[in-house]
């Protein structure tokens, strides 16, 4: 029986899964191992820097919403955030609407950190993709593409 097109596609999304999802575990891997000792001199966490790095993308977030973001108690999030501003990573200041209601924000030194992190990764991606095989390579464009797409689509939700 001939393949339908669209089992053809289907087939073709389920490889192009397969060969992302080994790009990625390798290069996480390998970029990893750079966050980590990075990090370790900063004495960050890699949820420390997680939340850093969604704080650059952000204005400013309540603590409820850092907590739901990171799947942790409210208490949880407090403990991070004290733990980042005690390091003059991020600030904490009351809403305007409802003094009760805190607002953390990255400060410039926790930007510059997060975007220092970013650039590495970056460079240590760009070095494993020039080495990459041609089938990875024409997967992780389309991949990369959907993938911001659904990052845009998330932070309009």
């Amino acid at each position: 029986m001939k393949a339908t097109r669209t089992q053809t596609k289907g087939t073709q999304a389920a490889h192009d899964a397969q060969v992302l999802a080994d790009f990625i575990l390798f290069s996480q891997r390998s970029c990893i191992l750079r966050l980590s000792s990075e990090l370790s001199q900063d004495k960050i966490s890699y949820p420390q820097f997680f939340l850093l790095a969604y704080l650059a993308s952000e204005d400013c977030l309540s603590m409820s919403s850092i907590a739901k973001m990171m799947g942790h108690s409210t208490a949880a999030s407090t403990g991070m955030v004290d733990k980042l501003q005690e390091l003059g990573l991020t600030t904490r200041t009351s809403a305007v609407s409802d003094r009760r209601k805190i607002m953390v924000r990255i400060t410039k030194q926790g930007a510059e950190l997060v975007e220092r992190m970013r650039a590495n990764i970056a460079r240590d991606l760009a070095d494993i993709m020039s080495n990459a095989p041609v089938d990875t390579e024409t997967t992780i464009a389309p991949a990369a593409s959907a993938l911001s797409r659904s990052q845009r689509q998330l932070s309009l939700s």
